[in-house]
């Protein structure tokens, strides 16, 4: 079995062995790839409706043991990032899982990723594009209730005379594209792999 059929797969009990082989006949950069295929492959069963987010969470976890493995070994070969961005769930909602598999989708696609957490207050927010000057802010929300509070984070951002200076894509289940365009924000992705085409594009977009 491939190692990209083994991440998609979720063998997490096996990848750590098979990555170890892997290395012993191909150059790290190459069983990297092997990785990032596996990934971004669930995420697109998971897109397409073929793959439960249970099953999507454990593609990621299996990934990432994989990744422990190569990272010793990738030293300087590393890839450089090709955007930062900052994300985090909205003040008042404390669900988190979309946003950590958009994180590690995003990390695995070449992005720098600084992850605010959950429940995250406006103010923080500020502070990190302050702090870390990233090209794109990535806001979730899973809650009705709680994605009100991306256009006030939005609104804050612009006060604060930042708004010209970031690139602000959201997300979430209750979340649409008629939305988005409704508070401002620049794009939304309705799942990690439409997220990765997003930010790409709006690294485009900030050069």
């Amino acid at each position: 079995m491939s190692i990209k059929d083994i991440v998609s797969d979720g063998d997490i009990y096996s990848i750590q062995e098979v990555v170890e082989n892997a290395v012993k006949q191909s150059k790290p950069i190459k069983v990297l790839d092997e990785l990032v295929d596996g990934l971004r492959y669930a995420g697109e069963l998971f897109a397409n409706d073929e793959m439960y987010i249970v099953d999507l969470m454990v593609a990621a976890e299996t990934f990432q043991e994989g990744l422990k493995v190569l990272q010793p070994l990738l030293g300087e070969k590393k890839r450089e990032a090709i955007g930062k961005v900052v994300i985090g769930t909205v003040e008042g909602d404390v669900h988190d899982i979309g946003k950590n598999i958009v994180k590690i989708m995003l990390e695995t696609a070449g992005f720098e990723v600084i992850d605010l957490g959950k429940d995250v207050p406006v103010d923080n927010f500020i502070n990190a594009i302050k702090e870390h000057q990233p090209q794109i802010l990535g806001l979730s929300a899973l809650l009705t209730s709680t994605m009100v509070e991306m256009e006030g984070v939005i609104k804050a951002i612009d006060e604060a005379g930042h708004r010209n200076d970031i690139k602000i894509m959201i997300g979430g289940a209750p979340v649409s594209e008629r939305y988005a365009q409704s508070i401002g924000a620049d794009a939304f992705a309705g799942d990690a792999v439409h997220a990765i085409d997003e930010a790409k594009k709006l690294i485009e977009m900030s050069k």
